[in-house]
């Protein structure tokens, strides 16, 4: 479904690789605020630990993609699908590891090229995405791409020590809406 390449406007999605571990990525699984609303906040990632999440892929119907800056074809994020084929849904992150990039539509756009092809594929009824309620960045991507709110778990995490909510969005695919 997503092997190749996605071109959207602003990225090229294609999968992640074993040179896209390199030491500009580890600093971004390392930077506490690249992470800062991820539960990856909680490991320290080394070579090991990002070689067994990128093989951890192979043989499955889950996607590790790179996003990669259309012009300069560096990457700069990268974006999971997790895919259940017997249920025809599809969950998606984010992580936009290059801060230097943060609120240029980057997100947005890779966000919007997976929704794309997702839907396309004729393969997945429903799309789903989650993330921490303070994270107004990736709500606000939720809402641009069509998500809707879906439910609310209240105070289930804590960010500086404080109750955070975690609020889910659904995206159904027309054929199945």
């Amino acid at each position: 479904m997503l092997r190749d390449q996605l071109i959207g406007k602003k990225v090229v999605l294609r999968p992640f690789r074993q040179e896209d571990i390199s030491s500009e990525y580890l600093d971004w699984l390392n930077n506490p605020e690249v992470v800062r609303y991820s539960n990856q906040r909680f490991y320290r990632h080394t070579l090991e630990s990002c070689q067994q999440y990128l093989a951890s892929f192979h043989g499955s119907h889950n996607h590790f993609l790179a996003i990669c800056d259309a012009q300069t074809q560096s990457v700069v994020g990268t974006l999971t699908v997790y895919h259940k084929v017997q249920h025809g849904t599809a969950d998606i992150g984010i992580m936009i590891g290059d801060s230097a990039i943060w609120g240029q539509g980057i997100g947005l756009d890779a966000f919007q090229t997976v929704i794309d092809a997702l839907v396309r594929s004729g393969e997945i009824r429903k799309i789903t995405a989650g993330t921490l309620s303070v994270n107004r960045g990736m709500v606000r991507i939720m809402h641009k791409v069509g998500m809707t709110w879906e439910a609310t778990r209240k105070n289930q995490e804590l960010v500086d020590g404080l109750p955070v909510d975690i609020v889910y969005y659904a995206k159904f695919c027309d054929a199945w809406s």
